[in-house]
């Protein structure tokens, strides 16, 4: 009985051993072979970056605006955007795109800083850009400061179209 009950614990522990030998480091995804295909496979794979965004210099905002500077604001995964826009004769120029408080670990951060959503803005002229992969919601707040910054411009055009003679006495004083 004792021999058997021996045999049996012996046969427990040698397949509890060789179960767990499994777990190593030995499979795919948990080694150094995981992180020189991911360096690889970076190698071949397209720059989402590279690509350029062109915009059309004959395109021009949709909506009655009134030429000038404005700076609208919205709200991005850490802080406040802000973007700034020069509005002249119907075309969208974006002058400065800032955030405070985006992390660098996020897409949207480097997009900001490189220019891509102020490319982005021009080419769309207005705020209908497509995401930044791994920045949806910076990319959001970008699009509500493009919005914010537009609603003035119209205001702005709402108001001279108010009071008769208003642009032409603007331009006159200059």
């Amino acid at each position: 009985m004792r021999t058997t009950r021996l045999s049996a614990v012996a046969c427990g522990a040698a397949a509890l051993t060789l179960g767990l030998a499994g777990c190593g480091a030995s499979f795919e995804g948990s080694g150094s072979k995981d992180a020189a295909s991911a360096e690889q496979l970076a190698l071949r794979a397209d720059d989402p970056w590279a690509a350029e965004v062109v915009a059309d210099p004959q395109a021009r905002a949709e909506g009655d605006l009134h030429d000038g500077v404005y700076t609208g604001t919205g709200r991005g995964m850490e802080g406040p955007i802000t973007v700034t826009l020069l509005v002249s004769d119907g075309r969208i120029t974006c002058l400065e795109t800032t955030q405070e408080g985006e992390s660098q670990s996020r897409g949207g951060y480097e997009a900001i800083r490189d220019g891509k959503f102020a490319a982005m803005i021009e080419a769309a002229q207005g705020s209908d850009i497509d995401a930044i992969s791994g920045a949806t919601i910076t990319t959001a707040g970008v699009r509500q400061a493009v919005d914010d910054a537009l609603a003035q411009s119209e205001a702005g055009a709402a108001a001279d179209a108010a009071v008769p003679g208003a642009a032409e006495k603007g331009a006159d004083d200059e």
